[in-house]
């Protein structure tokens, strides 16, 4: 059994075919999957499609590409859910430097605020980190009994070292497959203990389908990149991985 923990199949980009793209994922194999939270725009969305389906397990947060003048008011509504809604994680939540610095300082207050909820409710957190690890890092080092996944991890082996004494797992998707990639180096060296699965669909689709839509069903793949990087086999990938994922969000 693989676990992707991290997918948006949720998303309007899969509004016509949303059955048959979870029936591909468990026909592969990826029999249970983790809905990252984005903002009050989506969030009813993902809640009532994870509510459909046991193996489906919901995340609530807000995500940093989300945080803007009324923060305070999504802070609010995120919380109501949370006191309402069964979930398995904080997020996705995080600090995101690239597209825009204008709420720079509001991103760190609102990540910082879920650290502070997952220390609290005891979950793991989902974080986006893009053009941000040291930012990241120094909140992270403010919350050390919160563990979590740095997803998409963007960083380098010595980045890596660093996330991992900070108490968080990689999340490693479909970048891994990509020709020349540095996260490809990162994962050789890293141990399989601390990594898990992601495809971050409707993104970042790996090889050979790279430049259509991502979906979940393709985390066999990324897995199969992982174990030749490794020299491990396919199987012991699958094991390990799918182990990390449930303890840290504590699927069983």
């Amino acid at each position: 059994m693989f676990i992707d923990t991290h997918t948006h199949i949720y998303s309007e980009e899969f509004n016509e075919d949303y059955k048959e793209v979870l029936d591909r994922a468990y026909k592969a194999g990826v029999k249970k999957l983790i809905y990252p939270d984005i903002d009050k725009i989506t969030r009813d969305t993902m809640l009532q499609k994870a509510s459909m389906d046991e193996n489906i397990y919901p995340l609530i947060g807000l995500h940093p590409t989300s945080v803007k003048d009324d923060y305070k008011d999504e802070l609010k509504l995120m919380e109501t859910y949370l006191s309402k809604t069964e979930i398995c994680g904080i997020g996705e939540c995080g600090i995101d430097l690239y597209w825009d610095k204008t709420w720079y300082k509001e991103q760190i207050y609102v990540f910082e605020y879920q650290l502070a909820i997952a220390r609290e409710m005891n979950l793991a957190v989902s974080i986006h980190a893009r053009k941000s690890l040291n930012e990241i890092f120094t909140s992270l080092k403010k919350y050390p009994y919160v563990l979590g996944v740095l997803h998409c991890f963007p960083g380098s082996e010595e980045d890596a070292k660093r996330a991992i004494d900070l108490g968080m797992k990689l999340g490693i998707g479909g970048v891994v497959t990509f020709k020349n990639a540095s996260m490809a180096k990162v994962v050789s060296k890293v141990g399989l203990e601390n990594l898990v699965l992601e495809t971050d669909s409707p993104y970042l689709t790996p090889s050979p389908h790279r430049g259509k839509r991502n979906e979940s069903s393709y985390i066999p793949i990324i897995a199969n990149s992982i174990a030749e990087l490794k020299g491990l086999s396919l199987n012991e990938v699958e094991k390990v991985t799918t182990e990390n994922a449930i303890k840290l969000f504590k699927l069983e």
